[in-house]
């Protein structure tokens, strides 16, 4: 009898090793590269935005422009800092990306899911935060293409009985 009390202490205490392993498995670690960025890919729309982050003052550079020569309108540039400001890391990052496609509303949404991405990678514990936001995302809603017969999408032509 008690052997295989022995026997069902020597199962459990196997399956606590096992159950630390795979915790410490599925634990994220940082993604970076040898200059110390993280790289991600934000889409939104038809915009496509490559981005990468590394350390630094909170400059944000887009096609080779800075976010207030790029984007004039202060909500995108808010929409831009979204997944800084839920983060609490302002002005901890300089971010350097390109952005093609689309109109300035995308780009800034295409902009933002690279960045939260990029943050993920970076970062691996603010998961939970970005995730919570819905910044990690990809919102797929795209314009409804215009259909033969009709005058947009789903607008018909105005009727004339006459």
């Amino acid at each position: 009898m008690a052997k295989k009390i022995e026997s069902l202490q020597d199962i459990k205490s196997a399956a606590v090793v096992a159950e630390t392993e795979v915790k410490a498995a599925s634990v994220r670690k940082p993604v970076k590269d040898k200059f110390g960025r993280s790289y991600a890919t934000g889409k939104r729309k038809d915009a496509v935005a490559r981005v990468w982050i590394k350390p630094g003052h909170g400059n944000i550079t887009v096609n080779d422009k800075t976010i207030d020569e790029y984007f004039a309108r202060p909500v995108l540039k808010m929409v831009i800092n979204q997944p800084f400001v839920i983060t609490n890391r302002e002005n901890e990052f300089d971010v350097v990306c390109t952005v093609k496609g689309g109109g300035l509303s995308g780009q800034a949404g295409a902009i933002k899911h690279g960045i939260s991405k990029a943050l993920n990678d970076y970062e691996p514990e603010l998961r939970s935060v970005l995730k919570q936001a819905g910044f990690l995302t990809r919102d797929d809603r795209v314009v409804e293409r215009k259909k033969y017969g009709k005058a947009k999408a789903r607008r018909s032509y105005q009727f004339s009985k006459r």
